[in-house]
């Protein structure tokens, strides 16, 4: 799609890197891509009018990184693929007016079901996936409550159920008095979520 549409792709260097080495096209040749924007953890940059600040995530990948983003006095983040929150997320997460936050597994799911104990071990690490209890933990001590909206994402299918992590989020969210007024949104795997407005 970049290539066809002549798109920038947005990178940071170790994440390139990784993508060269392991890429491959149906001939086995290395895929260059046509307009490579590299970026750093923890320095911002434009994108049209908005402001992006990546800022560093705990996932075994190569530099992984959340989100924020600004434009027109709003502000947004994104931070998925968390093996727990750490806290330089924790402040990058402060004073937005939405975020996307990962609600990947429920842990007795994810203990119980199909996936071999390797698999289990890592996304219950501190470089894996943020459960329904981390995010639930989070949200019951360090969330602001200023977002107007929060929305569950990257949960899994095979452990994980939706009821379960809206149910975690708002008994969270419950424990804390006035934080009712934040909309809360779970984003479904299949299908993209309607048009949210401030």
């Amino acid at each position: 799609m970049a290539k066809k549409y002549r798109l920038p792709v947005y990178m940071t260097a170790p994440t390139h890197g990784a993508w060269q080495r392991q890429y491959r096209d149906s001939a086995g040749n290395r895929v260059e891509v046509a307009c490579l924007e590299t970026f750093l953890s923890g320095k911002s940059f434009s994108v049209g009018d908005i402001e992006v600040m990546p800022f560093t995530i705990p996932h075994d990948a190569a530099d992984p990184v959340g989100f924020r983003f600004v434009a027109e006095g709003v502000r947004l983040a994104i931070a998925t693929d968390l093996g727990f929150m750490p806290r330089n997320v924790r402040d990058q997460l402060r004073a937005c007016d939405g975020l996307m936050l990962e609600s990947n597994h429920d842990l007795e799911m994810l203990r119980v079901g199909p996936y071999p104990w390797a698999v289990k071990q890592r996304v219950m690490s501190r470089v894996g996936h943020l459960s329904n209890e981390a995010l639930a933990e989070f949200l019951t001590t360090d969330y602001d409550g200023g977002a107007a909206f929060l929305i569950l994402a990257h949960l899994s299918e095979r452990n994980n159920h939706p009821d379960l992590a809206r149910v975690a989020a708002e008994r969270a969210l419950g424990m804390r008095p006035g934080l009712w007024g934040n909309r809360l949104v779970l984003a479904s795997q299949d299908e993209p979520l309607s048009t949210l407005t401030l």
